[in-house]
């Protein structure tokens, strides 16, 4: 179970406190929609329940385990720019080395042409750039993917194709999902469940 046990955060300056005592919990069969007005903090709640921010107060836990603050993290985020994810003077075969082994599977699950290997991040669409980040995600053996909003910046097949293989992969591997989208189509296709963030207050 991923959990946010009465977590609070405020942005140092900032006025108001985005979250306060705020829970959420998330099992592995679940992919649960965030939704929320702009500026509500989805993203920060999405990179606290990955590590990547630490709430002022209360815990994100992992079957009941805080998450770790060195080695490889059991929640991966996939942000929406996939550029702001990567090294951009490492190619593209180095960036997939970070996670470790990649089993070729993968690329070719999420159609990753063997020639962009060896290419850098700026020679790539966003959509081949993504599919990067999803693998390199996937590769680390994640107990959770959170996703926001990866495919708001791709092209409709690209989109349906991405999330096509999301959904079958993390369903095989028994890998839960938290992800944020403003389509409704596709969170009403792909969730679970929605949790409504403005609801929660």
């Amino acid at each position: 179970m991923l959990e946010a046990r009465g977590v609070s955060f405020k942005y140092p300056g900032a006025k108001r406190l985005l979250y306060e005592g705020f829970d959420l919990a998330v099992g592995t069969d679940e992919r649960v929609a965030l939704t929320a007005p702009s500026g509500f903090g989805k993203t920060t709640l999405c990179r606290m329940l990955a590590g990547y921010e630490r709430p002022q107060a209360g815990n994100v836990l992992v079957d009941g385990e805080p998450l770790p603050r060195r080695g490889t993290c059991p929640v991966q985020l996939i942000l929406q720019h996939p550029e702001k994810a990567v090294d951009p003077r490492m190619r593209m075969r180095d960036t997939l080395a970070e996670a470790g082994e990649v089993p070729q599977r993968l690329l070719d699950d999420l159609g990753i042409q063997k020639r962009w290997l060896g290419r850098f991040p700026h020679e790539l669409s966003g959509g081949e750039l993504q599919r990067f980040c999803i693998a390199r995600a996937l590769a680390a053996h994640p107990r959770y993917l959170v996703a926001d909003e990866i495919s708001t910046m791709l092209d409709a097949v690209t989109q349906a194709q991405i999330w096509r293989f999301l959904v079958s992969e993390t369903q095989a591997c028994g890998i839960g999902v938290v992800f944020v989208s403003h389509s409704p189509a596709l969170t009403e296709r792909i969730a679970t469940r929605v949790v409504d963030l403005a609801r929660t207050e």
